[in-house]
């Protein structure tokens, strides 16, 4: 780091990224602040900075081996920080303790026999609370949400012929079990019910979004937010606000013979359809294509669209409080997944192609009924190529620690 790059960043005071401490600090109060930065975005701690941000200079002997140390003994898991030390023009030397955002989080303060966790809050290191623990643990992978108990979704609260057209079509059985008992069993078998501890088993969250009457019923989060707006923003009236709720895949009851036929639509295709009455996502054209009604106009690529709602409610963050959010403007449709990319996952390596699904059993389910693309490469394949075609533009990708964002820009209209 340049001199005159250290003093702007001191001028410009301490922030989310930026700590100030002498370099007479504990071992642990440095780790702290590297747990902290690790578990937020990465930052640097800067020693021999006064609070104030006068420069008062390193002191210690040996500062570097101190700080390995620290972070060592104090760090877990473990992480190399990146130390330098910058000379100034009076002789004064300041340390830069640089991490970069952690890969394996939740990091954790190991000191007095305990392991606490703690998050950058503007220019502060603090606890972090149950919510914000539960986020870390399923970023860093080890919490897998989709499996955590619903309170008080019992197995009444599923659909049981979404569940049995899933058994014969799908899981491989040849029979539904005869006894709620059996079913139970099964359920818990296939992570759509979970144990509870001096209880009886509840539906998991997979469980109930996939095969729920009604989800929301008790999980608030469930469902999609449809919204449109005739502007570029939030601030003129909406058209339209509404809350969708129910079971994303369709129910399908099997005739003789074995056939299967579809009679009740998923969320999914609820909010397809309601998207055919919205004139911002579509619109009728003026000729007749089957002789008896308009053919159906639509400003996006159907496919591409369908695709993004899939890929925001198989891999949205569970951990997270709110619907997964469409919002349709004068000129582009937006669809925000609640929560950041999981484990290492950035939007260049998404684009690339690689794979890293949070909810596996969800995606799993999906897969089967064929809303999720075999290979995993929707994004790669689907979205930006048809986008690309029907509009001229780049759809737009946006991923930060509390959401996902796809921006689907608006296309002239297309018969399809």
């Amino acid at each position: 780091m340049l001199k005159t790059e250290l003093l702007e960043i001191i001028a410009n005071g301490e922030n989310s990224g930026v700590e100030f401490k002498r370099d007479d600090i504990r071992p642990e109060t440095l780790a702290r602040e590297i747990v902290a930065m690790a578990n937020l975005r990465g930052g640097m701690v800067l020693l021999g900075v006064e609070d104030d941000g006068t420069i008062s200079g390193i002191q210690r002997e040996d500062l570097e081996t101190w700080v390995m140390n620290a972070v060592f003994s104090h760090v877990h898991p473990m992480l190399l920080p990146f130390y330098e030390v910058v000379a100034l023009d009076d002789g004064q030397r300041v340390a830069v303790v640089s991490v970069a955002m952690g890969t394996s989080k939740p990091y954790v303060l190991r000191h007095n026999n305990r392991e606490d966790i703690y998050i950058r809050v503007g220019s502060t290191a603090r606890f972090a609370d149950r919510n914000q623990q539960a986020q870390l643990f399923a970023t860093g992978g080890l919490l897998h949400s989709e499996t955590l108990p619903v309170s008080g979704a019992a197995f009444d609260a599923l659909d049981r012929e979404r569940l049995q057209d899933y058994l014969l079509s799908y899981a491989g059985d040849i029979e539904v079990p005869a006894t709620e008992e059996a079913w139970i069993h099964r359920m818990l078998g296939l992570g759509f019910m979970t144990d509870v501890q001096g209880a009886t088993p509840v539906c998991t969250i997979a469980g109930l979004v996939l095969f729920g009457r009604t989800p929301r019923r008790f999980l608030r989060q469930a469902g999609i937010r449809w919204m449109a707006f005739n502007g570029v923003d939030k601030s003129y009236q909406a058209l339209d606000d509404t809350i969708l709720d129910g079971p994303l895949v369709g129910r399908f009851v099997r005739q003789d013979g074995g056939a299967r036929q579809w009679i009740e639509r998923g969320l999914i295709e609820d909010l397809m359809d309601r998207f055919q009455g919205q004139p911002l996502v579509s619109t009728e054209g003026e000729d007749l294509g089957d002789g008896l009604r308009r053919e159906r106009i639509w400003y996006y690529p159907t496919e591409a669209l369908r695709e993004a709602i899939v890929n925001a409610l198989a891999h949205r963050d569970w951990t997270r409080a709110l619907e997964v959010e469409i919002v349709a403007y004068a000129n582009r449709l937006e669809v925000l997944s609640p929560g950041a990319l999981q484990n290492s996952m950035t939007v260049e390596k998404m684009l690339a192609g690689q794979r890293s699904p949070r909810n596996t059993t969800i995606v799993g389910v999906l897969r089967d009924y064929g809303y999720v693309d075999a290979r995993g490469m929707g994004v790669r394949n689907k979205i930006i190529p048809l986008v690309r075609e029907a509009s001229g533009e780049e759809p737009g990708f946006e991923a930060t620690e509390d959401y996902v964002r796809v921006v689907l820009p608006r296309s002239e209209p297309a018969a399809q």
